[in-house]
Protein backbone atom coordinates (compact mmCIF):
# COMPACT_ATOMS: atom_id res chain seq x y z
CA UNK A 1 0.00 0.00 0.00
CA UNK A 2 2.83 2.38 0.89
CA UNK A 3 4.58 1.73 -2.45
CA UNK A 4 1.43 2.60 -4.45
CA UNK A 5 1.16 5.92 -2.61
CA UNK A 6 4.82 6.66 -3.31
CA UNK A 7 4.35 5.96 -7.03
CA UNK A 8 1.33 8.25 -7.20
CA UNK A 9 3.16 10.98 -5.32
CA UNK A 10 6.11 10.70 -7.71
CA UNK A 11 3.83 10.81 -10.74
CA UNK A 12 2.12 13.88 -9.31
CA UNK A 13 5.44 15.63 -8.68
CA UNK A 14 6.57 14.84 -12.25
CA UNK A 15 3.33 16.28 -13.66
CA UNK A 16 3.69 19.42 -11.52
CA UNK A 17 7.30 19.76 -12.68
CA UNK A 18 6.19 19.38 -16.30
CA UNK A 19 3.90 22.40 -15.96
CA UNK A 20 6.73 24.57 -14.62
CA UNK A 21 9.40 23.35 -17.07
CA UNK A 22 7.08 23.96 -20.05
CA UNK A 23 6.50 27.47 -18.71
CA UNK A 24 10.23 28.12 -18.17
CA UNK A 25 11.62 26.54 -21.36
CA UNK A 26 8.69 26.07 -23.75
CA UNK A 27 7.38 22.65 -24.73
CA UNK A 28 9.81 22.09 -27.60
CA UNK A 29 12.85 22.91 -25.43
CA UNK A 30 11.67 21.04 -22.34
CA UNK A 31 13.41 17.71 -21.75
CA UNK A 32 12.53 14.73 -19.61
CA UNK A 33 15.83 15.24 -17.75
CA UNK A 34 14.90 18.83 -16.85
CA UNK A 35 11.48 17.66 -15.70
CA UNK A 36 13.03 14.91 -13.58
CA UNK A 37 15.45 17.39 -12.00
CA UNK A 38 12.63 19.83 -11.19
CA UNK A 39 10.58 16.97 -9.69
CA UNK A 40 13.53 15.73 -7.65
CA UNK A 41 13.41 12.22 -9.11
CA UNK A 42 15.87 10.09 -11.05
CA UNK A 43 16.35 10.97 -14.72
CA UNK A 44 14.74 7.80 -16.04
CA UNK A 45 11.59 7.97 -13.91
CA UNK A 46 9.49 10.22 -16.20
CA UNK A 47 10.22 7.83 -19.10
CA UNK A 48 9.44 4.84 -16.90
CA UNK A 49 6.06 6.19 -15.76
CA UNK A 50 4.89 8.04 -18.87
CA UNK A 51 6.88 6.67 -21.82
CA UNK A 52 7.50 9.88 -23.76
CA UNK A 53 7.29 13.65 -23.48
CA UNK A 54 4.09 13.67 -25.58
CA UNK A 55 2.44 11.14 -23.27
CA UNK A 56 3.63 13.09 -20.24
CA UNK A 57 2.01 16.24 -21.68
CA UNK A 58 -1.22 14.27 -22.10
CA UNK A 59 -1.07 13.09 -18.47
CA UNK A 60 -0.42 16.69 -17.42
CA UNK A 61 -3.47 17.86 -19.36
CA UNK A 62 -5.63 15.14 -17.82
CA UNK A 63 -4.62 16.56 -14.43
CA UNK A 64 -5.41 20.15 -15.51
CA UNK A 65 -8.75 19.06 -16.97
CA UNK A 66 -9.60 17.34 -13.69
CA UNK A 67 -8.64 20.51 -11.82
CA UNK A 68 -10.94 22.55 -14.08
CA UNK A 69 -13.76 20.05 -13.50
CA UNK A 70 -13.33 20.31 -9.72
CA UNK A 71 -13.33 24.12 -9.93
CA UNK A 72 -16.46 24.07 -12.11
CA UNK A 73 -18.32 21.80 -9.68
CA UNK A 74 -17.31 24.07 -6.80
CA UNK A 75 -18.65 27.12 -8.66
CA UNK A 76 -21.93 25.30 -9.39
CA UNK A 77 -22.42 23.93 -5.88
CA UNK A 78 -25.75 24.95 -4.39
CA UNK A 79 -26.99 26.56 -7.62
CA UNK A 80 -30.24 25.21 -9.04
CA UNK A 81 -31.30 27.72 -11.72
CA UNK A 82 -29.92 26.91 -15.19
CA UNK A 83 -28.86 30.51 -15.86
CA UNK A 84 -26.83 30.62 -12.64
CA UNK A 85 -25.24 27.28 -13.50
CA UNK A 86 -24.23 28.46 -16.99
CA UNK A 87 -22.63 31.52 -15.42
CA UNK A 88 -20.81 29.28 -12.94
CA UNK A 89 -19.31 27.29 -15.83
CA UNK A 90 -18.12 30.56 -17.38
CA UNK A 91 -16.72 31.78 -14.06
CA UNK A 92 -14.71 28.58 -13.57
CA UNK A 93 -13.17 28.96 -17.04
CA UNK A 94 -11.90 32.43 -16.13
CA UNK A 95 -10.85 31.73 -12.55
CA UNK A 96 -7.47 32.89 -11.23
CA UNK A 97 -6.35 29.26 -11.05
CA UNK A 98 -6.81 28.93 -14.83
CA UNK A 99 -4.72 32.04 -15.43
CA UNK A 100 -1.58 31.17 -13.50
CA UNK A 101 1.21 31.79 -16.04
CA UNK A 102 2.49 28.21 -15.86
CA UNK A 103 -1.02 26.80 -16.42
CA UNK A 104 -1.46 29.05 -19.47
CA UNK A 105 1.84 27.74 -20.88
CA UNK A 106 0.74 24.13 -20.42
CA UNK A 107 -2.63 24.77 -22.09
CA UNK A 108 -0.98 26.52 -25.04
CA UNK A 109 1.41 23.58 -25.49
CA UNK A 110 -1.60 21.27 -25.35
CA UNK A 111 -3.41 23.19 -28.11
CA UNK A 112 -0.32 23.21 -30.34
CA UNK A 113 0.39 19.49 -29.86
CA UNK A 114 -3.25 18.63 -30.58
CA UNK A 115 -2.64 19.65 -34.20
CA UNK A 116 -0.20 16.78 -34.79
CA UNK A 117 -0.59 14.28 -31.93
CA UNK A 118 -3.66 12.08 -32.27
CA UNK A 119 -3.93 11.21 -28.57
CA UNK A 120 -3.60 14.89 -27.62
CA UNK A 121 -6.24 15.85 -30.18
CA UNK A 122 -8.54 13.23 -28.67
CA UNK A 123 -8.11 14.80 -25.21
CA UNK A 124 -8.89 18.24 -26.62
CA UNK A 125 -12.04 16.88 -28.24
CA UNK A 126 -13.10 15.33 -24.94
CA UNK A 127 -12.63 18.69 -23.21
CA UNK A 128 -14.66 20.54 -25.87
CA UNK A 129 -17.34 17.85 -25.89
CA UNK A 130 -17.76 17.99 -22.11
CA UNK A 131 -17.86 21.78 -22.04
CA UNK A 132 -20.55 21.89 -24.73
CA UNK A 133 -22.48 19.00 -23.17
CA UNK A 134 -22.54 20.73 -19.77
CA UNK A 135 -23.67 23.99 -21.35
CA UNK A 136 -26.35 22.25 -23.46
CA UNK A 137 -27.69 20.56 -20.33
CA UNK A 138 -28.06 23.90 -18.54
CA UNK A 139 -29.35 25.90 -21.52
CA UNK A 140 -31.95 23.14 -22.11
CA UNK A 141 -33.60 24.27 -18.90
CA UNK A 142 -34.17 27.66 -20.54
CA UNK A 143 -35.03 26.90 -24.17
CA UNK A 144 -35.86 24.11 -26.64
CA UNK A 145 -32.95 21.81 -27.46
CA UNK A 146 -32.00 23.29 -30.88
CA UNK A 147 -31.62 26.75 -29.31
CA UNK A 148 -29.85 25.26 -26.28
CA UNK A 149 -27.29 23.59 -28.56
CA UNK A 150 -26.69 26.82 -30.47
CA UNK A 151 -26.34 28.80 -27.24
CA UNK A 152 -23.95 26.22 -25.79
CA UNK A 153 -21.74 26.25 -28.88
CA UNK A 154 -21.56 30.04 -29.04
CA UNK A 155 -20.77 30.28 -25.32
CA UNK A 156 -18.06 27.59 -25.56
CA UNK A 157 -16.53 29.31 -28.60
CA UNK A 158 -16.50 32.63 -26.75
CA UNK A 159 -14.86 31.05 -23.69
CA UNK A 160 -12.10 29.50 -25.80
CA UNK A 161 -11.66 32.59 -27.98
CA UNK A 162 -11.40 34.99 -25.05
CA UNK A 163 -9.07 32.60 -23.22
CA UNK A 164 -6.72 32.39 -26.22
CA UNK A 165 -6.85 36.16 -26.74
CA UNK A 166 -5.90 36.74 -23.10
CA UNK A 167 -3.22 34.04 -23.11
CA UNK A 168 -1.55 35.33 -26.26
CA UNK A 169 -2.13 39.08 -25.93
CA UNK A 170 -0.94 39.41 -22.34
CA UNK A 171 -3.92 40.27 -20.18
CA UNK A 172 -5.82 42.17 -22.84
CA UNK A 173 -8.59 41.71 -21.91
CA UNK A 174 -7.88 40.80 -18.30
CA UNK A 175 -9.49 37.64 -16.86
CA UNK A 176 -12.13 39.71 -15.09
CA UNK A 177 -12.89 41.69 -18.27
CA UNK A 178 -13.08 38.48 -20.30
CA UNK A 179 -15.46 36.95 -17.77
CA UNK A 180 -17.59 40.11 -17.91
CA UNK A 181 -17.75 39.85 -21.72
CA UNK A 182 -18.70 36.16 -21.56
CA UNK A 183 -21.33 36.75 -18.88
CA UNK A 184 -22.80 39.60 -20.96
CA UNK A 185 -23.09 37.13 -23.85
CA UNK A 186 -24.90 34.69 -21.54
CA UNK A 187 -27.29 37.45 -20.43
CA UNK A 188 -28.12 38.33 -24.05
CA UNK A 189 -28.46 34.67 -24.99
CA UNK A 190 -30.78 33.89 -22.08
CA UNK A 191 -32.89 36.95 -22.89
CA UNK A 192 -33.21 35.82 -26.52
CA UNK A 193 -34.09 32.28 -25.45
CA UNK A 194 -36.79 33.48 -23.07
CA UNK A 195 -38.34 35.45 -25.92
CA UNK A 196 -38.68 32.20 -27.90
CA UNK A 197 -40.48 30.26 -25.16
Amino acid sequence: MKRAQTIEERKSSIIDATIFVIHDRGYSEATMAQIAKRAGVSTGLPHHYFGSKALLLNATMVKLLKDLSVQTRAQMKGLSHPEERVKAIVAASFSQEQFRPEVISAWLAFYVQARTEQATRRLLRIYHSRLISNLVHEFSGLAPRPEAIRSARSTAALIDGLWLQMALAGDNPSPSQAMEIALHHVDLTVKAEKALV
